[in-house]
């Protein structure tokens, strides 16, 4: 066996691990793994209702009944070599390199679990439950901090790093049935974190909109949600991406492995001059601004929500986006925002939202009316008008038939920050 050692001690130090230190102890807790692994194998054999359908199936046809050779001590030997090996070896994503292959075939073992936890409530299967759905959905394993038993709900809760740390997860299982039930995850992770199979979609997916393909990964994102009542978790991973030089901006979301919304900036002569013409004369008309210069162009692609979004921003604060749905065309001219956060207390922030509620509709009609009659050749006069209750200075002008609805935000001043038209 000294020689069957040294040899599996050899492939271990090739390849990614060459510069990896391989001391006495990794090879003892080496094959204490080993030796775990195949105890499990063999007492879990009898076990399996595959084997035990096997066994019982009656013979069809003439088969020959010709006695298999022993597996002799040389095979057994080798085989443990390889589990060795394997141990130390990790799967490869096209290249990228991710998970250990003991964490891959056997989660459970490379749970990280904090000392005085009640592990007693965690049966076998919810422990595989707990370390999959990190693996596999949050793609870590964070170290449990806390497991309790809610017998009110019949749950069993168990908790994974800190609630003010980055890396957070809560986990509700059934306490009898050991299956999910409830999931909650996020974490922050570097570029170089983030797996191959995302990584290696990006320079596509900004093409796909016409964005630089060169950008690259900034920072990533991941949450991981499943309410009760649904089958499984669900993840959202977003990349933002940047340039070089930092100005260049790009966005993806995936959900599960699927891009469901692309953003990056896009060049000025990708725009038509009589786009770009319409955008300049609606922030002139809206905000009486007539020196503007071309900040930036970007694209939002969103399929979850089913909207193309291009955006043109002037100057420092003006901003004109031009939304395309299915069923939808949205126009919207934005200037700074109207919001105040110099308030001393609650009582000078419902004086404030009160002295915009009182703005007079005639008035409010006076001001805005010239702007939307000039950006959209639309006069008001056949609009009906409300307000947002529970969004101070926005006002609704809204036309039943055909479907068209224009919402303006203003200050207390009756000054006019925003104008969105939406044609549904």
């Amino acid at each position: 066996m000294r020689h069957k050692d040294e040899q599996w001690e050899k492939e271990i130090r090739k390849g990614p691990f060459a510069s990896s230190p391989f001391t006495e102890d990794h090879k003892r807790k080496v094959l204490q793994q080993v030796e775990w692994m195949k105890k499990s194998e063999v007492g879990s054999k009898g076990d399996r209702p595959e084997s035990r359908s096997r066994l019982s199936r009656p013979q069809v046809g003439n088969v020959s009944h010709k006695r298999r050779p022993r597996r002799g001590p040389l095979v057994a030997g080798a085989g443990a070599l390889v589990i060795a090996a394997g141990l130390f070896l990790w799967i490869w994503d096209d290249g990228q390199l991710v998970k250990p292959v003991i964490e891959q075939v056997y989660p459970t073992a490379a749970l990280q679990l904090s000392d005085g936890l009640n592990t007693n409530l965690l049966t076998d299967k919810m422990k595989r439950n707990v370390a999959t759905t990190m693996r596999d959905d949050l793609g870590k394993q964070l170290k449990i901090t806390k497991v309790g038993d809610l017998p009110v709900s019949g749950r069993i809760y168990v908790e994974a790093g800190s609630e003010s740390e980055k890396e957070y997860a809560q986990i509700w299982l059934d306490a009898t049935t050991g299956n999910l039930r409830e999931v909650q995850m996020r974490r922050e992770m570097q570029p170089s974190e983030l797996e191959h199979r995302y990584l290696r979609q990006v320079p596509s997916l900004l093409q796909s909109i016409g964005s630089t393909p060169t950008l690259k990964p900034a920072s990533v994102q991941r949450f991981v949600s499943m309410k009760q009542g649904e089958m499984e978790p669900i993840s959202h991973t977003t990349l933002w991406l940047e340039n070089e030089t930092g100005d260049g901006y790009g966005e993806i979301v995936w959900q599960q492995d699927k891009a469901v919304s692309i953003t990056g900036d896009l060049r000025p002569d990708q725009v038509s001059q009589a786009a770009l013409t319409d955008a300049e004369d609606a922030v002139n008309a809206v905000f009486g601004e007539t020196s503007l210069k071309l900040r930036g162009v970007s694209r939002s692609k969103d399929d979850e929500i089913g909207r193309d979004i291009i955006n043109l921003s002037f100057n420092d604060h003006y901003l004109v986006q031009m939304t395309v749905g299915e069923e939808t065309k949205v126009y919207s001219i934005i200037g700074e925002n109207s919001y105040r956060d110099d308030f001393a207390n609650w009582d000078e922030v419902e004086a404030y939202h009160q002295k915009i509620y009182d703005v007079k509709e005639s008035f409010l009609r006076d001001e805005v009316g010239p702007m939307i009659k000039e950006v959209f050749n639309v006069n008001l006069d056949g609009y009906s008008l409300h307000r947002e209750a529970d969004n101070p200075g926005i006002a609704v002008f809204e036309l039943e038939s055909p479907k068209d609805v224009i919402r303006v935000r203003y200050n207390e001043d009756v000054k006019i920050t925003m104008i969105t038209r939406g044609e549904l």
